[in-house]
């Protein structure tokens, strides 16, 4: 299990989100976008603390237009939270610690 979040592209999406055994945060993001980079920090972060149950992928908007056609992005920063091809929650815009936290664990706790 990684200690970080994992960067990947549409091509990997299959097999490291809809695939993986455990449930899957994907974070999407953009380099012009300011607040991005606030969050940045604070999703690896979030990958670190939740490692032991949770896989989180970061995913640049720019390049990987597939992904974010079929998960309906349209602002980043955006958060989707996904489990064995389900989509079981989706956030967008910047959002403080307390909120990412209680975002995971309100859908991890329902699985």
């Amino acid at each position: 299990m990684s200690k970080g979040a994992i960067v990947i592209n549409d091509s990997e999406f299959e097999t490291e989100v809809l695939k993986a055994e455990e449930p899957v945060l994907v974070y999407f993001w953009a380099t012009w976008c300011g607040p991005c980079q606030l969050m940045s920090a604070l999703v690896n972060a979030t990958a670190k603390e939740y490692s032991d149950r949770l896989k989180v992928i970061k995913m640049e908007v720019d390049p990987n237009p597939v992904t974010v056609k079929q998960y309906k992005v349209e602002g980043v920063p955006a958060f989707r939270l996904i489990h064995k091809n389900k989509l079981l929650g989706a956030t967008e815009g910047a959002i403080g610690k307390e909120k990412l936290l209680n975002f995971i664990n309100t859908h991890l706790e329902q699985n």
